[in-house]
């Protein structure tokens, strides 16, 4: 089976800065692309940003100057680098990653249990 553990959300004043981290395990042949997503109450989950194998990310318009997104494939890593947070940023975020597990057949897409982000004063 796979695993996508997030960690580094939390409580943050406005204006401050998280780091979000996920790591992928479990029977893994290969990982395409890996991003992270969000859903606040009440609202769908959206795309925050992704970064593809070789390392070109893609940025939701709402978070562009301000977030930075990364991976490492050797340790099977995405992280999120989240600066001038702002309220609006407050919201469940999720990390997605698209695997070629052992034994399949094909490309499956999977998420991680969320960690919450609250930007509040």
């Amino acid at each position: 089976q796979v695993q996508l553990v997030e960690s580094g959300g939390g409580l943050v004043q406005p204006g401050g800065s998280l780091r979000l981290s996920c790591v992928a395990s479990g029977s893994i042949l290969s990982i395409s692309a890996m991003g992270w997503y969000r859903q606040a109450p009440g609202s769908q989950r959206e795309l925050v940003a992704t970064i593809t194998y070789d390392g070109k990310p893609n940025y939701a318009d709402s978070v562009k100057g301000r977030f930075t997104i990364s991976r490492d494939n050797a340790k099977k890593t995405v992280s999120l680098q989240m600066n001038s947070l702002r309220p609006e940023d407050t919201a469940v975020y999720y990390c997605n990653a698209r695997l070629f597990m052992y034994g399949s057949t094909n490309w499956s897409d999977y998420w991680g249990q969320g960690t919450q982000v609250t930007v509040s004063s």
